[in-house]
């Protein structure tokens, strides 16, 4: 049975693992190190060292005995007792004994059990495949290389002077200056950004404003034009005083500025488009037919103008951007 590979094995996951009756071998975290002398980078590791006064049974390393070579834990411990008995044999004998990547033990000339831990293993699974290596030299005096730099560079100008002109030193402030330009224009450009993204705000109200006074005049016109026709016309009747009454009506219950969500020739395509403004958490409605005959469907209907444009801007923002305003005569 090979007693010291399980012990091995144990240091991996263990701190501390006792051979009963003989000792302990102890574990202890180390950081990574720099050998200077030999410009040498070491890997975080565990140290192993050796206590010979727990020697009490902890059970540790006869369960995992036990468990590897599957037998009883009082055959495991009868093992360990062999082990134990073997290496004071050897170590009373005088002879130094090895334990395969854990150390070597031997008595001094004192009689006292001494320890020399393996460097070849290194124990701290984070560390697992980090290894040793060797950096070439670095020169660390900085000034004696300024000071060969500076002497090399005195040697150069004595060979081939160099001549610091006032131009030249003038041209650096003319440099600085268009630096300073550069920052004055930029910020100055940046205000002017700010200034047209204002500007273009309010011409786009403008204009939209215009557009609805424009089309409102271009209603009262055909309104108000005359024609001229050389021969009679059959006289027609048309029933708009009741179409102008509901309309009215509507427009007392649910105000006159209204945001409309389109516009439909098929009255079945018109109601199609509610149903989805309702289960999108609208409550739209039908307000009739325009000019064109074709039935209007609106998000909602407003009797304050601020509150109807605040309105329109959140859904075309949020819904559908060709959403407009109806403004409808009372």
């Amino acid at each position: 049975m090979n007693t010291s590979k399980y012990i091995s094995e144990l240091l991996y996951r263990y701190e501390c693992v006792i051979i009963p009756g003989f000792g302990a071998f102890l574990t202890r975290r180390e950081s990574a190190r720099i050998l200077s002398a030999s410009n040498t980078f070491l890997p975080p590791k565990k140290t192993i060292s050796f206590n010979s006064q727990l020697q009490n049974n902890d059970g540790l390393l006869a369960n995992y005995i036990a468990s590897a070579e599957n037998i009883s834990y009082t055959d495991a411990v009868a093992a360990i007792q062999r082990f134990v008995a073997s290496l004071n044999l050897e170590l009373n004998q005088g002879k130094r004994v090895t334990l395969n990547a854990i150390g070597h033990m031997f008595r001094s000339v004192e009689n006292t059990l001494q320890f020399e831990p393996a460097t070849e293993e290194n124990y701290l699974t984070e560390a697992f495949g980090l290894p040793t290596f060797i950096s070439p030299q670095i020169q660390r005096n900085v000034e004696v290389s300024r000071e060969v730099y500076k002497q090399e560079t005195e040697l150069i100008e004595a060979k081939a002077p160099i001549a610091f002109t006032p131009e030249k030193r003038a041209q650096r402030t003319y440099l600085n200056y268009a630096a300073t330009a550069a920052i004055i224009v930029g910020l100055f450009g940046l205000t002017g950004y700010l200034g047209l993204s204002y500007h273009n705000s309010s011409v786009e109200a403008y204009n939209y404003t215009q557009r609805q006074e424009a089309a409102k005049d271009i209603n009262n016109m055909i309104q108000e034009a005359t024609f001229e026709i050389s021969s009679p016309l059959p006289a027609i009747t048309l029933n708009i005083a009741k179409e102008h009454e509901d309309i009215t009506e509507a427009s007392a219950l649910y105000g006159k500025y209204h945001i409309v969500a389109g516009a439909f020739r098929i009255e079945a395509n018109a109601k199609k488009k509610m149903r989805r403004l309702k289960a999108k958490g609208f409550e739209p409605r039908l307000i009739g037919k325009n000019k064109y005959g074709l039935h209007q469907v609106v998000y909602s209907s407003y009797s304050n103008r601020m509150e109807a444009l605040q309105a329109l801007q959140k859904i075309k923002y949020k819904q559908d951007r060709r959403a407009w305003l109806l403004v409808q005569a009372m």
